[in-house]
């Protein structure tokens, strides 16, 4: 199963290279587990994603609190459940053409 780590700023966002550098570091980890699905910052707005496999949202919470934008409190999380559309699970089901 994949979750989203939704990470926004909290009223103690600073720009710490040591922070932003085990954040990275622990991105890096979740990929070497093959846990990382995608990251980044947003553009059009403050925090970012980072897309994650796990075997619950348990441990989905997990991953959030131990990253170093978390623990340090610079960051807060949303975790969400998140279920791929695709046509094999019938989200994008086939819809017949309106002529």
């Amino acid at each position: 199963m994949c979750y989203v780590i939704l990470l926004s700023p909290t009223n103690k966002d600073r720009r710490d290279m040591e922070i932003i550098r085990g954040h990275v570091k622990h991105l890096q980890e979740l990929d070497r587990k093959g846990q990382l699905v995608l990251c980044g910052p947003f553009s059009d707005c403050p925090g970012g994603m980072v897309i994650v496999r796990a075997n619950s949202r348990e441990e989905a919470v997990l991953l959030a609190e131990k990253d170093p934008y978390v623990l340090s409190g610079i960051r807060s999380y949303e975790v969400r459940t998140w279920s791929l559309s695709h046509e094999g699970n019938r989200h994008l089901g086939i819809v017949p053409l309106q002529e």
